[in-house]
């Protein structure tokens, strides 16, 4: 996938086999089940009923990620071992299944609440959870992580992203959907790959652009049957959304208000 000095390839290479309790490849290809949770979710208990134009988008855009997996396979990106392949595809498909139902849990949510509330309490119960698990389970990462300016600005950097990333999802799951946030976040490897290539110096394989085309047409077809209000109409909301909040991006702010582009 990426090539660079292999000193340091090799290096990252025999970490990651000490580290690791699954494939790569594995890994990724689990990710795809966080796709079929959202889709199985929202279809039988929030009613969400997609057209075969939609489905296809989707699949297109699992196919893109495949072209992915196959110029990896080619590089060799994914020959690392595993130390325990089996425990860590369980625990790769534990976290995939909890992410589509977070997802799927955070557009019901935020179609019925403000956001400052959902994004709040997101934020509040986060901090402990994931303050938990790190001093739980990296702190010997941290006491042999080099900490510099440089890693500091790249920590700095990364957290503003992050938080602004999460304080615009729940507006995009308002908008559109679950399913679409997942296979729009297929597109992820290219944005890594962009940074990689223009800080890092690394070069990629001349499958990605192919995959990168794949994914967006897919997320392309995936919205042309849309209408006006296209998904932001949540069908567990009532036919005139009465049920839902009027907050930004919500079709019943668009309902009540025509006149607003969001």
């Amino acid at each position: 996938m990426l090539e660079s000095n292999p000193r340091v390839q090799n290096t990252c290479q025999r970490s990651k086999a000490n580290a690791i309790q699954t494939t790569i490849l594995s890994a990724q290809l689990i990710n795809f089940w966080a796709i079929v949770i959202v889709v199985v979710i929202s279809f039988f208990f929030l009613k969400v009923r997609y057209h075969y134009t939609q489905i296809f988008g989707i699949l297109l855009c699992i196919g893109g990620l495949g072209v992915i997996f196959g110029s990896d396979q080619i590089t060799g990106a994914n020959q690392f071992g595993a130390t325990d392949e089996v425990k860590g595809d369980l625990f790769a498909l534990l976290g995939a299944t909890f992410y589509g139902l977070s997802n799927v849990f955070e557009e019901f949510l935020v179609s019925e609440k403000p956001l400052y509330e959902v994004v709040g309490q997101l934020a509040f119960w986060g901090m402990f959870i994931n303050g938990t698990q790190a001093g739980i389970f990296d702190r010997s990462s941290f006491r042999s992580a080099t900490w510099n300016s440089r890693v500091g600005g790249y920590l700095t950097g990364y957290t503003f992203i992050l938080a602004l990333f999460y304080s615009l999802a729940p507006v995009l799951f308002r908008m559109s959907s679950a399913a679409f946030f997942n296979i729009s976040l297929l597109t992820g490897s290219f944005w890594g790959v962009a940074i990689g290539v223009k800080v890092f110096h690394l070069s990629i394989h001349w499958m990605y652009p192919i995959a990168f085309v794949l994914i967006i047409l897919g997320q392309v077809i995936y919205f042309l049957r849309q209408t006006m209000l296209s998904e932001a109409k949540k069908p567990w909301l009532g036919e005139d959304q009465g049920k839902g909040h009027a907050g930004v991006g919500t079709a019943r702010r668009r309902v009540e208000r025509p006149e607003v582009v969001v």
